[in-house]
Parts: C-alpha cells; structure tokens; sequence
C-alpha cells in the first residue's frame, strides 16, 4: 500500500533553534494518524511543511507522493485542512462562506457543505460573528470537507471547545477513516485522541520518540506496582524498556514496554515481592510516561536496565 504521506528524516531550523529534528514515519491511507505532543513540540511546525508552507532544512516530506514544496498548490488542494485558529469571513453568514468557497473546487460542493452543516446542527443564516467557537470549528471543518479530500489535516481542532463538541468533533474523524479517507490530527489532548486513533507518534522538542499502532502500543506497555517485603530493597531486575520509574514506601511503580509474560511471572514468584499489581496504561499515561523517561534521560533501556535504574534510584533517595 502506497503511503499518502512519507516524512524522511526532516529536519526544520528557525536560526539557532531546531524545531524539528531528523523526523520519520508514514501515514497510510485510511488511518487516522495522531501527531501528540506539548505545546511548542514541533507538531504546527510538521504540518506547515506537509501543506509546504514552510521550506525544509534538510530531509524530505511527500503528500500524494508529490514533494510538498514545489507542489505546494496543487496538495492543498487536495488536502482539507483545519488549523488550530481558523480565519473565517465572519461578516458572512453560515451559507454565504459555503457559497463563497465552492467557486474554488469542482462541483458537488455546495451541496456537500451544506448537507455537513446540518449534520452539525449549525444554522445556515446565522452570521458567523455571532457563532461560538464550536460553531465556528464546525465550519471551518464543513469548508474543509466540502471537497471531500482524500486527506483532512487537523491541527488542535478541538482546542478550547466544551466537551460535547470535542466528541462530536472527533466522532466525525472515525466516519472519515470509515469510508476510506486519511485523518492527521495534531493534538495534546491525549485522552480524547485514544478514541479515534488507529496510529500514535509523539514528538518532543522536535524528535520523534515513539511512531506505532495504539492497539499495538498498549499491548506491549504495563505499568507494574511492586510491593516489597523489605521497605529498603529495591525491586529485582527485569527485562523490558523502563518508561517510568516511581517509590512510594515500600512500592515501586514502573511503566514498561516490552516486558514479557515470564519476566513479569518471574516477579510474581519472586520472594522479596510481596505484592505485584500489573495493568494497562491509557494512551495519556503512556504519552506522560515517554515524556519521563526522556526527562531522566532513560532513553530505550536494554535489558535489565529496569532493575539497575531501581538501584540508582534507591541509592540517590539513601
């Protein structure tokens, strides 16, 4: 299957900074693909130079296979795109900006725009100053449907929208997938991302430290809490990728990727655990969790690297 979207180690620099560094990955057609990330992460800066509005330092990004620089144009006609901020003519009403816009794109449009319009319960003769936000959101994602592209980029569409309107919003995303089309969403709004995603990549400070299936992502992570018998011992080694690493008394909680089924049977037996306690993180704390591990500089452990940074951890709170 051929990718609608191929990043090849882009880097993007704004003078000394680095706003995006050697990032890959591809985006294959109808998946909704989530770029998670803090505020200031790099995510706009990803999307300005898919829809090439902004110029690469170094590697490459296609859309449609097309370059995204030299083919600006032609992609974003091709591309419905809904920024975090939309720009609207709001001195038009609802139907008059539906009217205005399907002069740019072939037949069928309007009517399209307008049958979204009433999906989303917008009223068409409301001038769109006096819309809320969440209004205004809706239709800033009717015009960017109207097209009905193959391709709907999103950037933090649901930023400070109250929370049925968020649902409602996301919801329309999963009907997108459904009938075959592509959704990138940008978003730091990680819980309602888990809804809809089919595949996760998380960005820090422009590096990419995660791209994978949700489904496969939170299969391969646990979060385990040891009860040890001995308040002062830390908790025996263990295979997997520490994420996360916590002591409160005598527990230690861990989140862990990789850990096999025997490693985590072994902890069980094991007679200085009392107790052991394993479940499935959500994606936000998996998200939280990744942004730890680069914090104490854990980065992908080999194996065994769990129990030693236990040891270190117990010796710096000794």
């Amino acid at each position: 299957m051929t990718a609608l979207i191929s990043v090849d180690r882009l880097t993007k620099r704004f003078g000394h900074q680095l706003a995006l560094d050697e990032v890959s990955f591809t985006v294959e057609p109808g998946t909704v693909f989530a770029l998670l990330g803090e505020n200031g992460a790099g995510k706009t800066t990803a999307i300005r130079v898919l829809l090439g509005l902004a110029e690469p330092t170094a590697g490459s990004a296609r859309v449609f296979g097309l370059s995204c620089q030299p083919n600006s144009l032609e992609i974003r006609r091709r591309v419905g795109y809904v920024p975090e901020r939309p720009t609207l003519y709001e001195w038009m009403r609802v139907d008059e900006i539906g009217w205005f816009t399907a002069g740019f794109f072939a037949g069928g449009f309007l009517e399209r725009y307008r049958l979204l319009i009433d999906q989303f319960r917008v009223p068409r003769d409301k001038k769109l100053t006096s819309l809320s936000k969440g209004m205004l959101a809706k239709v800033a994602l009717a015009l960017a449907m109207g097209h009905n592209p193959d391709l709907l980029i999103l950037d933090e569409p649901t930023s400070g929208l109250d929370a049925l309107v968020r649902r409602e919003f996301l919801e329309s995303m999963v009907d997108r997938a459904a009938e075959g089309k592509t959704v990138f969403l940008s978003s730091h709004q990680i819980h309602e991302v888990e809804r809809v995603a089919d595949v996760v990549a998380i960005l820090r400070q422009g590096k990419l430290i995660v791209v994978d299936r949700l489904e496969k992502l939170k299969a391969e992570t646990s979060e385990v809490t040891i009860t040890m018998a001995d308040p002062s011992a830390a908790p025996p080694q263990m295979t997997g990728e520490l994420l996360r690493l916590q002591r409160r008394s005598r527990q230690w909680q861990l989140v862990v990727r990789h850990a096999t089924t025997d490693a985590l049977n072994a902890l069980a037996d094991n007679a200085s655990i009392s107790s052991l306690d394993t479940r499935t993180p959500s994606l936000e704390e998996i998200f939280v969790a990744y942004m730890q591990a680069e914090d104490l500089g854990l980065g992908e452990p080999n194996a065994g690297q769990v129990g030693r940074e236990s040891h270190q951890q117990q010796r710096q709170m000794d």
